[in-house]
Formats: structure tokens, C-alpha cells, sequence
């Protein structure tokens, strides 16, 4: 049983949990700040978490439903790969993505309980863009599900759950957050290219007709997060939210990481101390990518709590 649980964790790409757990993390010292209920934060954090993962894994069964017509040739052998190799089959899929789901509606009972109507409202906008997520990844909008998500509504329902009000400065906070969330996404959309490609998955990415395209609005992206980022230093007069800038030399090599992979798939980006935890293993070149950008997204979340912390 636990080897199974370990099974479907990896599978559901427990990795990419950080996003949630560092964006979480932002608002839950913020809302703290304001005097913020504990327990409903921590609660919160894990039917976010289990709403997270039983996502990621419905995307699978989209992509394995949409292989299965457009044919597996071309496309990356780690692509629905624990269903094509037979170690599990598509109803078990869909019976861990129930699961997941019911955990998340647990935690949702619970605050509901001690929140109010409007958590259930919450939780039925989270629940509606799980529902539409394989419906606008199909059309390209896989970036916006998840920034509406992992943004404003994460933030602004745990503030609510935690103080029993929303802030129109937790929504600003939420725009710069999640900005590096949808770097992550976006990253993995790009390394995956020619994959989706061969999924006949039309992605945000590939509207812009080459990887190359693609590429040069990725610095886009950084400039609005950044940009976002000022926003907050000049309206709140947190002047230890430049602590975020740290990060810029971190997205400087993000892009370098990508703009090689583009030209050579099996390239390997240089990698410093401050990589963890890739600089001494051997992980593959698209992991690598993929784990820099993650690690982009931690490190800016982790500024921006720091700064929450450190503020009057």
C-alpha cells in the first residue's frame, strides 16, 4: 500500500507541489500578520495540495485519451509513460483522481464549517477550473487556468479563511506571485514542445508558431513579474520586497538553460551551488530546465515571505 501511494505521489509530479506550498506560504504569513487563524490556514494547504495533484493527474488521462487517437509516435516516452508501460491502467488513474478530489472536499467541509458559505464558493470556482482544465489546455489557456487558480483565488481564499475578509493588497501580491508560477508552467509547455506537438495539444506556447517565438515571451513573463514586484515596493513601502530582485541573475540563466535546449535537446546547462539540488546528480537535460524554474519560482516566493516577515 504505501509503495502504491509513493507510486501515484511521483506520478502526480509531487515535484511541482512547491508552487502550491511556496505560494501558500506568502499569503499565510501575510493574513498571520493581520492576526490570521492558524488552523484554517494549515488546512487550507492541504486541500489546496490534494486539489493540485489530482489536476496534474486528470491532465495525464487527457493526454493519454488524446495519444491513444493521434498515435504515441514522437511523442517523449515519459508522457503517460506509467500507463503505457501497464503499471497502472486509466480507471485507476481516474480512481486516485477521485481520491484526491475527496480529500480536498474534506478540508473544504471543514472550513466551511468554520468559515461560512462563502469557502464552498471557493472551492466550486477551484473545482470548475479543475473541470475546465483539460478544456483550456487544449485551447491554449493552461497558463491562465493555473494563474487564476495558484493567484487570486488561492491567495484571497486562504487570506479569507484565515482573517474572514478579502484585501485588495493580497490580490496585488498574488499577481507578482503567481507570475513565476506561470513561468514554471510556461517552461514546461516549452521543453515540451515537439511532445505536445505529437499530442495534437495545443498549447499557449505553440500559438506562437516556433520554440524560438515561444522562447522570447518567456522574457516577457519575467518582465512583468518583476515589474509587479516594484508595484508592491512603491505602494506598500516594503523596502525589503527588493530582496525579490535577488532572483534576476537566476532568470537570466533560466533563459540561457532554455535558448541551449532549443538548439541541442541533450545539452546540459552550467550549474552553480546555488542549483540545488542538481548541481551534483545526474538528472536528464529537460529535468533540468524544468527544476530551474521551479527552483526560480521558490526562490522568488521565498523573498517575498521574507520580506512579509521582515516588515513593520
Amino acid at each position: 500500500m504505501i509503495k502504491r501511494i509513493i507510486f501515484w505521489l511521483n506520478n502526480s509530479r509531487l515535484f511541482s507541489l512547491p508552487m502550491t506550498l511556496m505560494s501558500w506560504l506568502v499569503v499565510f504569513l501575510y493574513a498571520l500578520k493581520c492576526g490570521g487563524d492558524v488552523i484554517n490556514g494549515v488546512v487550507a494547504l492541504v486541500g489546496i495540495s490534494f486539489a493540485h495533484l489530482a489536476t496534474n493527474l486528470f491532465d495525464d488521462y487527457v493526454d493519454y485519451k488524446k495519444l491513444s487517437v493521434c498515435g504515441f509516435e514522437g511523442a517523449p516516452e515519459s508522457k503517460c509513460s506509467y500507463i503505457r508501460s501497464g503499471e497502472s491502467c486509466v480507471q485507476e488513474l481516474l480512481a486516485v483522481v477521485v481520491a484526491f478530489l475527496f480529500i480536498a472536499a474534506i478540508c473544504g467541509i471543514f472550513l466551511t464549517l468554520r468559515c461560512g458559505i462563502i469557502v464552498p464558493l471557493l472551492a466550486a470556482a477551484g473545482g470548475l477550473i479543475v473541470l475546465l482544465y483539460p478544456f483550456l489546455s487544449s485551447r491554449g489557456l493552461s497558463e491562465f487556468a493555473v494563474g487564476t487558480a495558484f493567484g487570486p483565488l488561492l491567495f484571497e481564499g486562504v487570506y479569507f479563511v484565515m482573517c474572514g475578509e478579502f484585501s485588495g493588497f493580497v490580490l496585488l501580491l498574488s499577481f507578482a506571485v503567481v507570475i513565476f508560477t506561470v513561468i514554471l508552467l510556461y517552461v514546461h509547455t516549452l521543453l515540451d514542445y515537439d511532445g505536445d506537438e505529437a499530442a495534437c495539444k495545443m498549447t499557449f506556447c505553440r500559438r506562437f508558431g516556433s520554440k524560438s517565438r515561444a522562447l522570447k515571451f518567456l522574457s516577457v513573463l519575467f518582465f512583468i513579474g518583476y515589474f509587479l514586484s516594484a508595484v508592491i515596493v512603491f505602494l506598500s513601502k516594503n523596502y525589503y520586497f527588493l530582496l525579490t530582485l535577488l532572483t534576476v541573475p537566476y532568470a537570466v540563466q533560466l533563459y540561457g538553460a532554455i535558448y541551449s535546449y532549443n538548439i541541442d535537446k541533450y545539452s546540459l546547462p552550467k550549474l552553480s551551488f546555488f542549483n540545488f539540488p542538481m548541481e551534483k546528480t545526474n538528472i536528464p537535460a529537460f529535468h533540468q530546465r524544468l527544476f530551474l524554474a521551479r527552483n526560480l519560482m521558490i526562490y522568488f516566493s521565498f523573498f517575498a515571505a521574507l520580506a512579509i516577515v521582515l516588515s513593520d
